[in-house]
């Protein structure tokens, strides 16, 4: 059985902030988590939960999460609080960090998100930001540890915006020597940054592809992933986004282009018809309420190495 610990960094604000074999241990944990074989008791431990952004999968999982190591959850409505009526984030994170001992942060800039890690004394957790959403990829590739077990075989092809989610796949990925290709509309590719990143990490620079040619993006993939097309926030662009991604869509068209085994993800909610059909959501192919009930699993690991 395998034990939690400690994460080098206090912070899990970006899918950079632990190295490839603490990444492995968080994997590792939420496999045990899930299997039953662990139990760990984080009494008196609190959460807190701040979210700018709406939530159903990221603020359920980590309650859940919480409860299950023995702790407990507040949720910080900043429609409800000090918070959204303008009191400097240096402020709230040093109040916060008197009463919680860890704190999840979903808003807009990750600007914001790195404020409250200066000022906060306890650990601070990316929920998703507008640049990454680390947690999701955790999830992500625990699904797919589960399905094919060695990531350096594994082709990992998302097809959609190059976005939070793109972004900490690419990051993720690169820490597990995983092959990436992104499949986006020209002016949608992800961060250059993000990318600067990834490719000083990788040992195979080839192992990394940018393209705006999906149906090239999914020749023997074995993982097909996408996300909604307009993420929150950018509802004013919705019509032009929906214009701009035709032909980015997960059908059976793609997906037989793929391999015969290939899995289908995405991270929710789904816009059904648009960045991926019916057909293919309730697929056979479909892993992508395995990948939602694995959010649960990652976070309870990760929140393990933050908090022992």
């Amino acid at each position: 059985m395998l034990n939690p610990i400690k994460l080098a960094k206090n912070n899990f604000l970006s899918s950079l902030d632990v190295s490839t074999e603490e990444v492995i241990h968080i994997l590792d944990l939420a496999a045990n988590f899930k299997n039953k074989d662990l139990k760990i008791e984080l009494n008196d431990k609190v959460l807190g939960l701040i979210f700018d952004k709406s939530s159903t999968r990221t603020r359920v999982s980590f309650q859940v999460a919480m409860s299950r190591l023995g702790g407990s959850t507040i949720d910080l409505n900043p429609t409800t609080s000090q918070i959204g009526r303008g009191e400097p984030i240096k402020d709230t994170a040093r109040v916060l960090s008197r009463y919680c001992d860890v704190i999840a942060i979903r808003t807009f800039n990750h600007s914001d998100l790195e404020e409250y890690a200066k000022w906060s004394t306890k650990p601070v957790i990316n929920a998703l930001t507008d640049l990454e959403h680390p947690c999701q990829a955790l999830a992500d590739f625990l699904t797919i540890k589960e399905e094919f077990f060695d990531f350096k075989k594994v082709v990992l092809t998302f097809i959609g915006d190059g976005n939070n989610v793109a972004n900490s796949l690419i990051l993720c990925g690169a820490l597990l020597g995983v092959e990436i290709r992104i499949a986006c509309p020209k002016g949608y590719e992800p961060n250059p940054l993000v990318i600067q990143k990834a490719n000083e990490i990788y040992k195979n620079k080839n192992l990394l592809k940018i393209t705006n040619d999906p149906n090239n993006a999914v020749l023997g993939a074995n993982v097909l992933y996408t996300d909604v097309w307009s993420s929150m926030g950018e509802e004013s662009k919705k019509e032009e986004k929906d214009k701009d991604f035709y032909g980015f869509t997960i059908n059976s068209n793609l997906v037989n282009k793929a391999d015969k085994d290939a899995i289908i993800l995405h991270c929710l909610p789904a816009y059904r018809s648009k960045e991926i059909t019916d057909e293919i959501i309730e697929s056979k192919n479909s892993r992508i309420f395995h990948q939602a009930e694995n959010r649960m699993y990652a976070q309870q690991a990760l929140l393990s190495c933050l908090l022992l």
